[in-house]
């Protein structure tokens, strides 16, 4: 068998989304429902700002925003996590970032799977946030010693699906009828399943460790707990979830409103309060409940370069030294009005931002510049001459304060609770089998990549700032 004959990782992947959608909408109804409207709102949003729907068509990304998801697992050990590197890998997924929860409360660190090259990115830019529980965070030594004994005996991937996995990595690919049957035996992992592998006593005590750790280790498997599209105008589809009978947490996480977006702001329905039954000794089943499964909205803004980050980070601390915002809402708007006014002292136009090395923006040339068949000078100056473009890199990533948000409120306003911040990144990559990359590193790539395709073949190349 030739490569020829091999499924692309990236079309693997689309299939893979695209039947990981279809499943979730078939689980959680109200995931449909605020599809529609996320289609609905960008649709006006682009009839309303032609200049961007342009900008957008002409960088290849228009036609992947209505295809773009990401999604979310929580796994319970090493080997789940190196298994599952190994499974995204065959859809040419890849570790990127490290995340550390454990300073917002949640019990996990993390890093998101998603490609990485701008041409699979524009084939289709699924990304999956994946969490590793941290027992060693749990204070009960008895409870983390049961937890980890029901975790070493679950199996969470099918046969098949590790026989596919080593297939795909011995031949350097599969065929379209074995990547048909991956794609199907995979997303057997990512299924919901409402009997527990737990006493409904053990179930208690695990869940008042913390909400999340009973949702890890309760179950056969690491079930999707929410996909997420992405929207052009969050606080649009916030506004009008109730309208579609979807109740928004109170609060947008991320960045405030912006005239140029930064980063990344997400916001979500409250998770679903489902019937799951618990075995009994005897062998008879008992109803019980469950809540985890949730759906998420983002809108993603410009890549921050380290300044940037720094920045940002610093304006989301003193707006919550200010006001930190209460898991119940109750002071939503105080936090709004806060963070508007904090990060006022934020560049909003994408020219300033560029000047101060705050973002990161990819160039390309106008049609004088190709013209002229590129550029050989200084890049300022081409830029001044008309003959030379930038378009801000989109942000393909995380924010840990953002994410655990999220978990708090989808998990109950009782779920926060303190733990000792422990960043770990050594030991996750470890458990992973792998180092993650470098988010800035290939940020500052893409730039650099972009540069020197503007370059006049007998020019010299223009380095990037750092």
């Amino acid at each position: 068998m030739t490569k020829t004959e091999f499924v692309s990782p990236d079309a693997v992947r689309s299939k893979f989304s695209a039947a990981m959608s279809a499943m979730y909408r078939e689980e959680v109804p109200a995931y449909g429902t605020l599809m529609g409207l996320v289609t609905k709102v960008n649709d006006e949003t682009l009839s309303a700002d032609p200049a961007t729907k342009e900008r957008l068509a002409a960088t290849d990304t228009l036609s992947r925003i209505s295809e773009e998801r990401h999604g979310a697992i929580r796994l319970g050990t090493a080997e789940e996590l190196s298994t599952m590197r190994r499974v995204f890998g065959v859809m040419g997924m890849y570790p990127v970032g490290y995340y550390d929860l454990s300073t917002a409360g949640v019990p996990v660190h993390s890093t998101a799977f998603r490609p990485v090259g701008a041409a699979s990115l524009k084939v289709n830019p699924f990304r999956v946030f994946t969490s590793l529980l941290r027992l060693d965070l749990i204070k009960d030594e008895g409870l983390r010693k049961e937890a980890a004994d029901v975790l070493s005996k679950r199996k969470i991937f099918t046969d098949d699906a590790l026989a596919l996995v080593e297939q795909a990595e011995r031949d350097g690919g599969l065929d379209g009828h074995d990547a048909k049957r991956f794609v199907a035996e995979v997303l057997h992992t990512f299924r919901w399943h409402d009997k527990a592998i737990v006493s409904a006593e053990m179930y208690e005590r695990l869940h008042g460790a913390h909400r999340l750790v009973a949702d890890v280790v309760s179950f056969k498997g690491p079930h999707i707990n929410h996909l997420t599209p992405r929207t052009l105008d969050i606080d649009k589809v916030q506004a009008r979830m109730p309208e579609e009978g979807i109740t928004p947490k109170a609060v947008i996480e991320g960045p405030p409103a912006r005239r140029c977006p930064i980063l990344l702001r997400q916001t979500s329905f409250k998770a679903l309060e489902e019937d799951v039954s618990f075995e009994d000794a005897d062998g008879s089943w008992r109803t019980g409940s469950h809540s985890a499964r949730f759906g998420e909205i983002e809108q993603r803004g410009v890549a921050l370069t380290p300044k940037g980050r720094a920045l940002y980070d610093r304006m989301l601390n003193l707006t919550r030294d200010r006001c930190r915002p209460a898991a119940d809402g109750s002071n939503s708007s105080e936090y709004e009005t806060a963070l508007a006014d904090v990060f006022k002292a934020f560049p909003d136009d994408w020219n300033s931002m560029r000047k101060e090395g705050l973002g990161y923006f990819a160039y390309s040339l106008t049609d004088a510049g190709k013209a002229r068949g590129g550029i050989e000078f200084d890049l300022e100056a081409a830029l001044e001459a008309g003959l030379v473009q930038f378009d801000p890199v989109v942000y393909e990533d995380f924010l840990p304060v953002s994410a655990a948000g999220i978990f708090q409120s989808n998990l109950g306003d009782d779920a926060t609770q303190e733990f000792v911040a422990s960043p770990n990144q050594k030991m996750f990559e470890r458990d992973l089998g792998v180092t993650v990359l470098d988010e800035f590193a290939h940020y500052i790539d893409i730039v650099r990549a972009s540069i020197n395709a503007c370059v006049r073949e007998d020019g010299v190349q223009v380095a990037a700032a750092e």
